[in-house]
């Protein structure tokens, strides 16, 4: 079964059918439950900003302030930014799981390293700057929404409002009677579907923050450094197995297939009497193996299945095989390099053997999307979870072969599942 399936709510929303989808229900979701937070902490930067702009504008305004007011709002300031790494570990953890409201792939969380790591690790300055940009940002991109919610449901009820006694202003005009407001209802109804389109996107960038400040991922130039040479060596081991492939299929093979023939026809030449019968046809036989055993060594340096049916009919491939019930859902709309394919056939082919030996899963799902640059495989299964890559389980394995092309691999695994491997590859021409 092949089907497609948006991830997360930026691609939904470019999708045509997104006012008829979930996805409007789940951004809804995830605004409703971004209030309270962000209120709580928009209150506190406003206690906490109030004295510091008074200062600042009596001091533009040349009046003297008392050295002891700015002393204690030095102290505040440092004490608010020491605090910040520590008390964002708690409002970072609640922001990864409503992540999952508006988006499938669950962000990979640092790994606990003690309370003073939390001042010395970059994963906790990034937790903290998420805490000012919930407390800051996102009330004032929420409130500019509700204005506009408000000024479109003062159109819409124009009609109501001008009762022809009064005049009112709708946005850009003075009106002084039902019957002139009706234009402007008009065009409130239509900005209706906009405003939804609108609600989306706020939604959507917000999210797409949560995920580039909170998502863990490797950093440091030494760490980068090694990636990089670790995908030059698997590029040229690529362009290395090509060449053999090439050679053996236009060399070897044609030249063991000859000498085949030949003993084939001297075999029939010779007598079944003759001492020599017997090693002749030993010998053919062993030649007419060693045209298989040669044959799949080619077909083994890159699966056979990509070439016949490309990534999404191999990867259904993989899936009709298996012993655990796999749902397909391929969404590839571009071309992908062929080490990329190749990579993430490996992918699949390793985490649906994972699931059929150790998860205990009734169904597994295998989700192949092509978002901008990166190819993204994410299989899924109901098992029991509990996966550790220490536990040899193959994960190890998989994340050196995915690191080698630049990709990066996420687990997610708690006790009881279910458990998701995401796999991220960067699609370079």
């Amino acid at each position: 079964m092949i089907a497609d399936r948006p991830v997360d709510l930026a691609t939904a929303v470019r999708r045509r059918g997104y006012p008829i989808s979930a996805w409007p229900w789940r951004a809804l979701a995830y605004a409703v439950t971004t209030l309270p937070l962000s209120g709580v902490l928009a209150v506190g930067a406003a206690v906490i900003a109030a004295p510091s702009l008074l200062v600042l504008g009596a001091l533009r305004q040349g009046r003297p302030v008392a050295g002891g007011v700015l002393a204690v709002l030095t102290v505040l300031a440092l004490a608010v930014l020491a605090a910040a790494p520590l008390v964002s570990a708690p409002v970072a953890a609640v922001e990864r799981w409503r992540l999952g409201l508006v988006d499938d792939r669950p962000p990979l969380a640092p790994p606990w390293r003690g309370v003073a790591a939390r001042w010395t690790t970059a994963a906790g300055w990034r937790e903290a700057a998420y805490l000012a940009w919930l407390g800051v940002a996102v009330p004032l991109a929420y409130g500019m929404f509700a204005l506009l919610l408000l000024m479109d449901a003062a159109l819409v009820a124009g009609p109501w409002l001008a009762d022809g006694n009064d005049r009112i202003v709708l946005v850009w005009a003075t009106v002084d009677s039902p019957a002139r407001a009706v234009p402007f209802a008009v065009a409130g109804l239509l900005a209706v579907p906009a405003l939804g389109y609108l609600a989306g996107l706020l939604v959507a960038a917000q999210a797409a923050v949560a995920r580039q400040l909170l998502d863990d991922a490797p950093d440091g130039a030494a760490l980068r450094e090694v990636t990089r040479s670790r995908a030059r060596l698997m590029t040229a081991y690529e362009s290395e197995r090509r060449r053999i492939e090439r050679d053996v299929h236009d060399a070897a093979q044609p030249r063991l297939t000859s000498l085949t023939l030949q003993l084939g026809l001297a075999r029939l030449d010779v007598p079944d009497d003759c001492p020599a019968a017997r090693p002749l046809a030993v010998a053919h036989d062993q030649a007419k193996e060693l045209m298989v055993t040669l044959r799949g060594i080619v077909q083994g340096l890159r699966p056979p299945q990509l070439a016949e049916l490309g990534l999404a009919g191999a990867v259904a491939d993989l899936a009709d095989r298996s012993t655990v019930p796999v749902t397909v859902r391929a969404q590839l709309t571009r071309p992908v390099p062929e080490l990329v394919e190749t990579t993430a056939w490996y992918v699949v082919s390793e985490a649906l053997g994972n699931v059929a030996r150790h998860a205990g899963a009734t169904r597994a799902e295998v989700r192949l999307t092509h978002p901008g640059p990166l190819l993204v495989v994410e299989v899924e299964d109901d098992g029991r979870g509990g996966a550790d890559p220490a536990r040899g389980t193959g994960l190890t394995g998989l994340a050196d072969r995915v690191a080698a092309v630049e990709g990066r691999l996420l687990l997610s695994s708690p006790p009881g599942g279910p458990t998701l491997v995401r796999v991220e590859l960067p699609c370079r021409p």
